[in-house]
């Protein structure tokens, strides 16, 4: 079977090394354009590039995939089929028609809900019990075709965006091994998603980290979580940013104004929200490393009893 593979992050690696190692032809794999990145400006390769060189399949990176001479250079591949995960660009029609058995989507949710680009921490925001894989698939639409399998696993009080990604990228390809040969054989019916019961997770963006302390602290809780590794969760003082890289509710009161630092019996310290005290278990201000909230209030004794800004 031929195959062609489609997906950027991290999270299309394990899916993509299933297909290698239980040897099924990857004839070609697409993923987004290097980036230039650092202060030396070099390009950097994705996850996904830099695994189909280790494994010596060739690699296609174009700007658009809805340009006529893109869709005939994936034609004259001659795929079976193709598997996105996390690719970065919506498939044209034109695309999707290329597959004998069509294009098939590895999506990190429970579908219907959290369709589009960030269903993982959304997952993590609403206090979801369990995250999942679906694979579906593929139409004209953001992640709305029919559902060929699911699994899910629960969602733990530690699990940040970045480690549930990564578990659900290990069962995303299990899944996919278990979904490629009955969907080929025609033994594995397609089902129609309920509208009715979709959601949607919309992009996130570098502002989305800005705590507001006037919000509950069980939701800032599940946001600090929810944007770790990207854009994480931070504040400001004395004019530098201030990250909080790990927190949990506490069972600590206070009437006192949103935003203000309390020193806990612990030695670490909370910051009054508009619902409750959150507990904040490790911090980075900007310029320094990272280290736990008892060592920091210990080094700047005036943090306790300050504002800080929403």
């Amino acid at each position: 079977m031929r195959v062609v593979f489609m997906g950027t992050p991290e999270f299309a690696v394990a899916p993509l090394e299933h297909l290698v190692v239980n040897h099924y032809q990857v004839v070609a794999v697409y993923t987004q354009p290097d980036k230039v990145a650092g202060r030396g400006r070099t390009l950097v390769y994705s996850p996904v590039k830099e695994t189909a060189i280790k494994w010596q399949i060739p690699v296609i990176q174009p700007v658009r995939l809805r340009k006529p001479e893109a869709v005939q250079q994936l034609a004259d591949l001659k795929p079976d089929i193709i598997v996105v995960a996390a690719y970065g660009q919506i498939l044209p029609q034109k695309v999707l028609d290329i597959p004998v058995y069509g294009c098939i989507n590895i999506h990190p949710s429970l579908l219907p809900r959290y369709r589009g680009v960030s269903p993982v921490p959304a997952t993590i925001m609403s206090g979801d019990e369990f995250a999942g894989v679906t694979i579906m698939k593929m139409d004209l639409h953001l992640d709305t075709g029919p559902m060929l399998v699911k699994a899910q696993i629960p969602v733990s009080a530690h699990d940040t965006s970045g480690s549930l990604m990564s578990r659900l990228s290990i069962i995303s390809g299990h899944l996919l091994l278990e979904a490629l040969p009955r969907w080929t054989a025609g033994s594995l019916p397609a089902r129609i998603q309920d509208d009715n019961e979709a959601s949607y997770s919309n992009m996130i963006s570098k502002e989305d980290g800005i705590i507001d302390w006037s919000i509950p602290a069980v939701d800032i809780w599940r946001r600090v979580r929810a944007f770790l590794p990207w854009p994480g969760s931070f504040t400001r003082w004395k004019g530098k940013q201030l990250k909080i890289l790990e927190a949990i509710p506490s069972a600590e009161e206070s009437s006192q104004e949103p935003g203000t630092v309390i020193k806990l019996n612990d030695g670490s310290f909370g910051v009054v929200t508009g619902e409750g005290v959150l507990g904040v278990l490790k911090v980075q201000l900007e310029g320094k490393r990272a280290m736990n909230a008892t060592d920091f209030v210990r080094g700047q004794r005036e943090f306790p009893g300050d504002i800080l800004p929403s």
